[in-house]
């Protein structure tokens, strides 16, 4: 099924892409910060969510993977 039409494996696309983008801008700063606007401006936005609420998406990473491994 694809990821647009489950719930789980939504959240899963979403907690992933913002962990992802956290790091890459951890790493590459300016590779992030020069798409601030547009569609580019998501991962942008994905990245600042990721710094700013950390231990909530670490908590959220840590829920999805005891979700994931209790199926």
């Amino acid at each position: 099924m694809s990821a647009l039409f489950n719930f789980q494996s939504l959240l899963l696309v979403i907690l992933l892409a913002i962990c992802t983008c956290t790091y890459v801008r951890s790493v590459a700063p300016r590779l992030v910060d020069r798409n601030k606007e547009g569609f580019l401006g998501l991962f942008f936005m994905a990245a600042r969510i990721g710094e700013r609420l950390s231990p909530y998406v670490a908590l959220a990473c840590i829920l999805m993977a005891g979700a994931l491994l209790l199926q």
